[in-house]
């Protein structure tokens, strides 16, 4: 892992200012002599800057993003646990963690902190942008942001906007958050049982009635109680906590929240949408609750150089990790040669 620091004010899009910035980041494979062949990923909520790990179905050796063709880089986002600046964060004036004192960060923020890191690694060109869930929504914010320099944009399982649903869950995650009494201790474990909680309505809207039906259903019609299903999502739970915090977990589904494009550009998802010429493949999972394929599919409809694969999938949400071999199928079959 690697580490950019900026030891100047940040200031934040709510007005507010982080008086130094750190990023945490990954980078996989060799520039080549054009500088051509980057292809940045933007991840989701709670993953890391390591997209090797996390999604080793697209990105490893023989896949459609791999190390050898491409010099990959993916940055953890600003208000993560994962290295970057955030609640667990010291800060600088206080010589304290933030914790329940961190800002509210927004996408535009963490899109803003990106644009950072490509300037002090001397990138100008963006071969390929690359997110799903939240990572599209920072993808997206990018090309707006910054036009000429992202040349194709990949999305999975995202939206130009965060939906009235998606914000209800937001919502509800964070009250399971906030009725642990031990969140807003100045703690790195406060919170935890909270967001064991919060990881459990997460994971009924990442997976799907069909996979849980299939995978977690007892055969044991005579049960009564300790059913394997509920032994599934405690597990989850606690998978999580024992990686993840409180804090930022409260602060980047409040991130999520604040996605929309059209926010500062008029409204009009459509026409702001219009604006984003590069070319793009929008990948849908044909399950997904969280973010469903209509979504993706009113990306690809105003995107004027897009086009929409679904992809037939049991697995909810979580597909577009999951389903590493079939988005490697479709997004070789789509990604254009490097120059």
């Amino acid at each position: 892992m690697n580490y950019f620091q900026y030891p100047h004010p940040f200031e934040l899009e709510n007005g507010q200012t982080l008086p130094a910035l750190t990023l945490a980041y990954h980078a996989f494979g060799q520039l080549n002599a054009k500088k051509s062949n980057v292809v940045w990923i933007c991840h989701a909520l709670t993953a890391n800057s390591d997209p090797l790990d996390w999604w080793n179905g697209v990105t490893a050796d023989g896949k459609a993003i791999n190390p050898k063709d491409h010099f990959i880089i993916c940055a953890n986002i600003l208000g993560s646990c994962y290295g970057s600046t955030g609640p667990l964060s010291v800060n600088p004036e206080t010589g304290q963690p933030y914790y329940a004192m961190f800002p509210q960060v927004t996408i535009r923020d963490m899109v803003r902190a990106h644009a950072l890191l490509r300037e002090h690694l001397g990138i100008e060109k963006i071969y390929l942008l690359a997110g799903g869930s939240m990572g599209g929504y920072q993808a997206l914010e990018w090309c707006l942001r910054e036009p000429g320099r992202i040349e194709n944009l990949f999305l999975l399982a995202t939206s130009a906007a965060e939906s009235a649903w998606g914000i209800a869950i937001h919502t509800t995650q964070r009250l399971s958050i906030e009725a642990d009494c031990t969140f807003g201790e100045a703690s790195d474990t406060a919170g935890s049982k909270g967001l064991k909680a919060a990881r459990a309505v997460g994971i009924l809207t990442y997976r799907s009635f069909q996979i849980l039906e299939q995978n977690q259903t007892d055969p044991d019609p005579e049960k009564l109680d300790n059913f394997r299903v509920s032994s599934y999502i405690n597990y989850q739970g606690n998978k999580l906590v024992s990686r993840f915090n409180a804090y930022s977990y409260w602060i980047l589904t409040k991130a999520m929240d604040s996605h929309h494009l059209g926010r500062g550009r008029g409204g009009n998802l459509a026409d702001v949408l219009q604006q984003i010429h590069q070319k793009t493949l929008v990948i849908g999972i044909s399950s997904d609750v969280l973010c469903p394929v209509q979504e993706q599919k009113f990306i690809a409809q105003h995107v004027p150089n897009a086009q929409y694969v679904e992809i037939e999938s049991d697995y909810g949400h979580d597909g577009f990790i999951i389903e590493g071999e079939r988005i490697t199928q479709a997004l070789q079959a789509w990604l254009p040669a490097i120059q």
